[in-house]
């Protein structure tokens, strides 16, 4: 399934808040992937905190970015308080 991302929001522990054109929320852990290749650099509270909607999906303002149909696939839904 494929769904744009319409919004982005870093949270603490290097998780993300994002929503999906289709209203879900969904949360997403960057943490396990901060060990590979340039991701890193992420530790960097003030990068980590960069991140931004581009096109579909997310980016850091070091160019970094994860396919949307990544985020979601490894994400978990957030629940909705009543």
């Amino acid at each position: 399934m494929y769904l744009a991302v319409k919004s982005v929001k870093p949270l603490d522990g290097y998780k993300l808040l994002i929503k999906f054109e289709n209203e879900e929320e969904r949360c997403f852990d960057v943490l396990p992937y901060l060990g590979i290749g340039q991701f890193p650099e992420l530790k960097n509270i003030s990068l980590f905190n960069s991140v931004r909607v581009s096109f579909d999906s997310i980016e850091w303002a070091n160019h970094l970015d994860f396919d949307p149909e990544f985020l979601y696939r490894k994400s978990s839904k957030v629940q909705q308080s009543a």
